[in-house]
């Protein structure tokens, strides 16, 4: 429950996550992220969210196609595949709440 919560604002998502605005933007014009929305149309985070996109950032950076990404993402029962088990990094730990006490 706690980490379906959205309470990040886009700069917090930002320097949690190290992607840029418009990176996360793009995200969600391929339905990969679905942020919450305010009243004023503001997108906010979860925790949940936020792991999403470290692991989007994860696998671009492993290489894989967008089109790939969104597969892995939309088929979580084949995430353990040959292709990403063969990239040792992959486990890249979560955030958790001892990373985001320097923001508080």
């Amino acid at each position: 429950m706690r980490r379906n919560t959205a309470i990040f604002p886009m700069s917090s998502a930002m320097k949690l996550t190290g992607l840029t605005a418009r990176q996360i933007r793009y995200y969600e014009s391929l339905s990969l992220i679905s942020p919450e929305r305010t009243p004023g149309n503001h997108r906010i985070f979860s925790m949940n969210d936020l792991d999403l996109l470290l692991a989007i950032q994860n696998y671009m950076e492993k290489g894989f196609t967008m089109k790939r990404i969104g597969e892995i993402l939309n088929e979580p029962q084949k995430v353990e595949t040959p292709e990403i088990l063969k990239h040792n990094e992959y486990q890249r730990p979560l955030l958790n709440r001892g990373d985001l006490s320097r923001f508080f």
